[in-house]
């Protein structure tokens, strides 16, 4: 991720769907950057699955991270921001993104490549009573708790019918993958592999009728050998409870039914008025572009390539990813499109299951375990080709690309480059004042003078015997969506006035956006505010006015007002003898957002840490004050010990932590043993000292995690021990689940050294 890039946005490219083709446009763009253009991917899956891995990721041949490529170093490495999202809906007239449950996404120049599903919408119960292949995500998710089903019928003596639909490559790889891993499991169970049957059935007369007839004698004979039972020219029409329908009325057992059928796209695509074929697949014409509109291109099995129909695989994608990343560079820097002719044969490698392999090509066939082997070699290197991601050299570029700007982007670019500072660098009124107008913050009887009006400065009221709690926070931007950007700022500067046990009552906020023209800098303020704004209406704080401005990148921060009765104030100090240290977020975020600088961290890893930044601490402080809290904080820059520091030396006690009982996020760890820290990490390391005898616990695995400074992070506080056992129980039920004991408070001390690591 790039924060601190001058050149301004000129267009913005957005690419819908993680899918093979768009693999290809991020390599591309990484390596041939446009100075001037935002490239923005939206992903409903952070980890990519590899179609041609799955067959022996499912057998067991490979593990996770071996057949999933990283879309998230992925997209830093292009310098492209990722949203982690599902689209719904595209708003071609306005050329926007609709997402669920956040501010639609502008674009100048849309890519698709979102993949398919089987077509089960026409076959009753299939929706319902099946386990579709595709999306490949969602497979993998049911696969796992499938296996567990499986495992449990058979120790109890049960069989269990397994039935694949669908006769084709993907449906035949999938019986013999299946039936070797579960076979492979029921060995290590002792179980006899007859517990478990399998059926694959085809509408067609034949299977892989898109193959020549030698491949299909091999296939036959191989499941054959394996005993998995043929059914030809049996049409599913109906799928019950452990039951499938043909069209001839046959009923068949099938305790588990795999669905892997004929593609089908989603219904959104039509809907939204692209031009569709007859299955509702986006109709592109040679240049991988809509043939209805000619600002969205699309590529992969989402794609119907009018004059060049082909099968849906992943091996046409994959051979369309250099091919749309070159148009999508040429059209949006103005230049003549080039079309693409996809080829009429390729080699087909179709795997058994058992690490062997069928080739596939024209009317010839051969295989052997040296097939498998090439396949496997091929798939490997191509899966290298992203997750092993080379350096990048610092090329001096132009300012931005003349070819892709009219005059008037022109004239606004050469108005960025002589704008002032002072004053004269706040965002504009005609923009601030749209983004307030699209903004709908609540209201508070207590706010007299608010963002709605004219005013110089806000007015709130203070109620009789309140206190008023303040705090402010601002940082710059770590992740690439400043709408989840905008949402964990807020949570981390609402921290602050939570952890006193304080209710939040107003807010101020202080952003500065990029360089850009008009629009690009409007729509980056309101997606930050839009995020902001959620949080803060959900605690009921009001949005009362802040200050923009302009500047080399996105930072934010607010600066909070919050209400409180004396009493029900609480503080750093005041730690009692024998309360116990309760922490009701992991750790970690530190070292995992500078992995992820470095293209180091996994997508899913930061996913996790992203959902956790995103979990208010509002409940939370309530509830520690509901059972006695005598001193409370939010972990956050200083990192847990220093909080801890913070807390002893006010309360003049010494605290027992426990290194073991630590929570810990996904990863971190892992990026701790290969020496990535954050750039906080040495100053809060200074504080070591407080730690007595450190020496002997320092090669604990969790020891640097002491040190590590939190963004968004949770709340520390001391409770009573006699209330430290509902407390846990109540802030597991309001959605802290790993709150957690961590140590207690020992005795009074005046020793620099207040702490001491147990295990």
């Amino acid at each position: 991720m790039n924060n601190s890039n001058t050149v301004p946005v000129i267009k913005e490219l957005v690419l819908v769907g993680g899918g093979h083709s768009h693999l290809s446009v991020l390599k591309y763009f990484a390596m041939n950057p446009v100075p001037g253009l935002r490239l923005t991917l939206i992903t409903r899956d952070l980890h990519t699955p590899y179609s041609g891995m799955l067959p022996g990721y499912i057998a067991g041949h490979y593990d996770y991270d071996q057949a999933h490529i990283d879309l998230r170093p992925l997209a830093h490495f292009a310098k492209a921001r990722i949203f982690h999202a599902e689209v719904k809906s595209i708003d071609l007239e306005n050329k926007q993104i609709i997402c669920p449950d956040r501010p639609p996404i502008n674009y100048d120049l849309v890519s698709i490549n979102i993949g398919s599903r089987p077509g089960t919408l026409h076959t009753p119960g299939a929706d319902e009573f099946t386990i579709p292949v595709k999306p490949i995500d969602s497979f993998l998710s049911q696969w796992d708790c499938l296996i567990e089903n499986i495992l449990e019928r058979t120790q109890q003596g049960d069989s269990f019918h397994l039935a694949v639909v669908g006769g084709g490559a993907g449906g035949v790889e999938m019986a013999l993958a299946t039936q070797y891993r579960l076979q492979y499991l029921l060995k290590l169970e002792n179980i006899k592999p007859a517990k478990i049957e399998v059926a694959l059935y085809s509408d067609d007369d034949n299977i892989l009728k898109t193959h020549n007839s030698q491949v299909r004698r091999r296939f036959r004979r191989t499941l054959h050998q394996r005993d998995i039972k043929i059914n030809t020219g049996h049409k599913i029409e109906k799928v019950e409870h452990n039951k499938l329908i043909d069209t001839n009325g046959n009923q068949h057992t099938a305790d588990a039914t795999l669905w892997v059928t004929n593609a089908s796209a989603p219904a959104w695509l039509a809907e939204s008025g692209l031009e569709v074929d007859k299955d509702g697949f986006i109709a592109v014409n040679d240049y991988l572009q809509s043939i209805s509109h000619e600002d969205v291109f699309a590529a992969g099995d989402i794609a119907a390539v009018i004059n060049h129909p082909r099968p849906k695989s992943g091996v046409f994608a994959v051979r369309q990813g250099m091919p749309l990343a070159k148009n999508l560079d040429r059209f949006i820097q103005n230049k003549k499109l080039k079309a693409f002719k996809p080829q009429k044969n390729f080699l087909g490698l179709i795997s058994t299951g058992d690490k062997h392999a069928v080739a596939s090509r024209s009317n010839w066939s051969l295989e052997g375990d040296w097939l498998w082997k090439i396949k496997d070699w091929i798939d490997r290197k191509f899966m290298d080709n992203f997750n092993e991601l080379p350096e990048m050299k610092q090329d001096t570029a132009p300012e931005y690309n003349q070819d892709m700007a009219d005059q008037k982007t022109i004239h606004e670019i050469s108005a960025i480059a002589m704008r002032c500072g002072g004053c004269g660098a706040k965002v504009g009124s005609t923009v601030l004042s749209r983004v307030v107008n699209r903004l709908s913050p609540i209201t508070r009887d207590d706010i007299i003078i608010g963002l709605a009006d004219p005013d110089d400065a806000a007015v709130t009221e203070v109620p009789p015997g309140k206190l008023i709690v303040q705090s402010v926070d601002y940082f710059r931007s770590f992740i690439d969506d400043p709408y989840i950007f905008g949402q964990i700022a807020a949570n981390h500067a609402l921290s602050d006035i939570f952890a006193m046990g304080a209710e939040s009552q107003s807010a101020m906020a202080i952003a500065t956006i990029p360089y850009g023209i008009e629009n690009q800098v409007e729509d980056q303020l309101f997606q930050t505010m839009s995020g902001a704004l959620d949080v803060l209406n959900a605690s009921n704080t009001a949005l009362v006015g802040g200050h923009s401005s302009e500047g080399a990148e996105l930072s934010f921060g607010l600066s909070v007002t919050g209400l409180a009765d004396r009493e029900q104030v609480m503080r750093k100090s005041g730690m009692q003898d024998g309360d116990v240290l309760i922490l009701t977020k992991a750790l970690g975020t530190g070292t995992l957002f500078a992995a992820d600088m470095r293209l180091k961290a996994k997508g899913r890893w930061i996913d996790k840490a992203l959902q956790s930044m995103l979990l208010s601490n509002q409940a939370a402080g309530f509830c520690m004050h509901r059972h006695g809290a005598t001193a409370c904080t939010d972990v956050t820059g200083f990192g847990l010990l220093g909080h801890l520091v913070e807390m002893t030396r006010s309360s003049g006690k010494s605290v027992e932590v426990n290194l073991d009982s630590l929570p810990v996020m996904d990863g971190a760890l892992e990026m701790i043993a290969t020496g990535i820290f954050s750039s906080l990490q040495e100053q809060n390391v200074r504080l070591r000292r407080a730690i007595k005898e450190s020496e002997n616990l320092r090669k604990h695995k969790h020891f640097p995690l002491l040190f590590d400074p939190q963004t968004s992070g949770g709340l520390l506080a001391a409770i009573p021990a006699a209330n430290a056992g509902q407390c846990l129980v109540e802030l597991q039920e309001l959605g802290y689940p790993v709150s957690v004991i961590i140590g207690q408070v020992t005795k009074d001390s005046k020793s620099v050294e207040s702490v001491t690591l147990l295990t």
